[in-house]
C-alpha cells in the first residue's frame, strides 16, 4: 500500500520516529514479526512490510511473519491468506501452550506462564530463521497499562522498553508501535479492512491487563495528554530519585 499525507503524518512518521530514536532496526536485516492474529500485530506487520518495500528508512529489510499454533484449534486462514497476498508465508509453529497452562499445570492465572512459553517458542523460531531482531505489536497504551500494573500489583515503577537485548537468544526485542495509540491503529485496521481472528482464549478479556485498560481510559478522560506525558517522563527521567538524593555515594 501507499501512504497518504494523512496517513504519514498519523501512523508512518511516529512508527519511524521510534525505530530510529532507538535505533531498532539496520540494513538487511530479517526481522521476525510475532503474529497472533490481532489487531495490533497485524497493523505491524502491515507498516513494516510498506516500509521495507518503500525503503522508507533509507535502505531494505527482511520481514519474517511468524505465528504460534496456541492449542486452541484457532482458524489461521485469514492471517495467511493476508500474509500470502503480500508475498509471504506465514511461518507457523505448533505448540501445546495451551494443554500446560490449562490442563497440564491448571493455572489460575494463566497469562504470565503463557507469555513466557510464547516468547521463548517465539525467540527460538526467529533465530532458527536467522532473524536479529522480534517486533512486538505493543503500543503506547500497552506501555501505559504496563506501568500502573507494575505500580499497583509489584510496586515497581516501570514498563517495557522500546528495544531490549536478549543476551540469552542474541536477539533484540523491538517495539516501533510505543509511540502509537490504540484507537489509531483501529481506526487503520477497520478503515482498510485488515483481518483479526478471534481470540479462543478462556481468559480473553478477564485479566488484571483488562482492568488496567479500564483504568487508563478513565484518567484519560480527566487528563487527556496522560499518555504522552508518560512519553516524556519515560524518556526524560529525573537524575536522581528520592533515595539517591539523600545517598549521593550510591
Amino acid at each position: 500500500m501507499s501512504f497518504k499525507s494523512k496517513e504519514n503524518q498519523k501512523f508512518y512518521n511516529p512508527i519511524r520516529r521510534a525505530i530510529l530514536n532507538y535505533d531498532m532496526i539496520q540494513p538487511n536485516e530479517k526481522i521476525a514479526v510475532g503474529m497472533s492474529g490481532g489487531k495490533d500485530s497485524t497493523f505491524l506487520f502491515e507498516m513494516l512490510d510498506t516500509i521495507a518495500k518503500q525503503e522508507r528508512l533509507g535502505f531494505s529489510f527482511e520481514v519474517v511473519p511468524i505465528s504460534l499454533d496456541m492449542g486452541f484449534d484457532m482458524d489461521l486462514k485469514p492471517m495467511q491468506e493476508f500474509v500470502a497476498s503480500k508475498g509471504y508465508e506465514l511461518d507457523v509453529v505448533p505448540t501445546k501452550i495451551a494443554e500446560i497452562v490449562f490442563d497440564i499445570k491448571e493455572e489460575k492465572n494463566p497469562c504470565s506462564l503463557c507469555a513466557k512459553l510464547r516468547r521463548g517458542i517465539l525467540y527460538k523460531r526467529s533465530q532458527e530463521l536467522g532473524c536479529s531482531k522480534v517486533a512486538l505489536g505493543h503500543h503506547l497504551d500497552d506501555a501505559v497499562e504496563t506501568y500502573f500494573m507494575n505500580f499497583l500489583f509489584h510496586g515497581v515503577m516501570e514498563s517495557f522498553e522500546p528495544k531490549t537485548y536478549l543476551s540469552n537468544t542474541d536477539i533484540h526485542l523491538i517495539r516501533p508501535l510505543i509511540y502509537l495509540e490504540e484507537k489509531e491503529i483501529i481506526h487503520f485496521v477497520e478503515h482498510y479492512d485488515l483481518p483479526v481472528i478471534f481470540n479462543p482464549c478462556p481468559v480473553d478479556k478477564k485479566t488484571k491487563r483488562e482492568e488496567m485498560k479500564y483504568f487508563v481510559e478513565k484518567m484519560g478522560q480527566d487528563y487527556p495528554l496522560i499518555k504522552h506525558r508518560f512519553i516524556q517522563a519515560m524518556e526524560h527521567p529525573k537524575e536522581n530519585d528520592w533515595f539517591t538524593q539523600f545517598n549521593p555515594d550510591i
